[in-house]
């Protein structure tokens, strides 16, 4: 089973800014698609580059979950979208994966 957490910067999560503001349906569908992510099934996941990916949801507008690997096991959410704003929400997503990165590098 692969873990799942959240990018956090600033005690603020962009993921979960994202998630707060879907209508009740639509959370469950991208809780069901992390829930299969963390399962294992990569069916719908599409790299963005830099070792971080997207998950496409096919419901609704076409919601989005941008994430990255960290390592085999753990899976870093860095934030959500729709079809409609994919270009800015990716282009988000990798700075917060390229930060998440620096950070730990300069842990250790």
């Amino acid at each position: 089973m692969v873990r799942i957490e959240e990018y956090v910067l600033e005690g603020r999560s962009p993921f979960r800014r994202w998630f707060d503001g879907l209508d009740a349906q639509a959370a469950s569908g991208v809780t069901v698609a992390i829930e299969r992510l963390a399962d294992g099934n990569v069916s719908n996941v599409k790299s963005i580059g830099e070792g971080a990916a997207e998950l496409k949801i096919n419901r609704g507008p076409g919601y989005r979950v941008y994430f990255g690997w960290d390592g085999q096991a753990l899976v870093i959410l860095l934030g959500g979208g729709t079809k409609r704003r994919q270009r800015n929400d990716i282009d988000a997503a990798l700075r917060c994966w390229r930060d998440y990165k620096a950070r730990k590098r300069s842990q250790r």
